[in-house]
């Protein structure tokens, strides 16, 4: 009778916990200069130059300005997910899927550490 693993080992979770630390601070890194390029009004040289141009370059910057806080957004919600995967790793819950109960596979939660659901669960979810 083969034993199924129901958690992962505290080497592991150690293991897992350095590589969320180290995407928690890539992140950070990220969000904090989103957070730079929308915080600075920069001007582009275009005092000068016709009111049309000027118009256009409006334009530009505020859709500009609308993707850069779509991206600061989502690296936000990213860094929370990271957040509640080291809360997981504290209370040695991390890495069990919260749909069907079993271990989410290692090769998955290497590439996507904030996972909550395993590969079976996403895809039955998405139908």
């Amino acid at each position: 009778m083969s034993t199924e693993k129901t958690k992962y080992s505290d080497s592991e979770l150690v293991e897992f916990k350095e590589l969320i630390q180290r995407k928690l601070k890539e992140a950070h890194e990220d969000y904090g200069l989103l957070l730079g390029s929308l915080s600075h009004n920069d001007d582009h040289g275009t005092d000068d130059t016709g009111r049309t141009f000027n118009m256009m370059e409006d334009g530009s910057e505020t859709l500009s300005r609308e993707e850069v806080a779509q991206l600061a957004a989502r690296q936000e919600k990213f860094i929370q997910s990271l957040n509640a995967a080291l809360v997981r790793i504290e209370n040695k819950t991390y890495g069990i899927c919260r749909v069907t109960g079993k271990l989410i596979q290692k090769e998955r939660l290497m590439l996507v550490p904030h996972a909550t659901m395993s590969i079976a669960a996403k895809n039955a979810q998405g139908r």
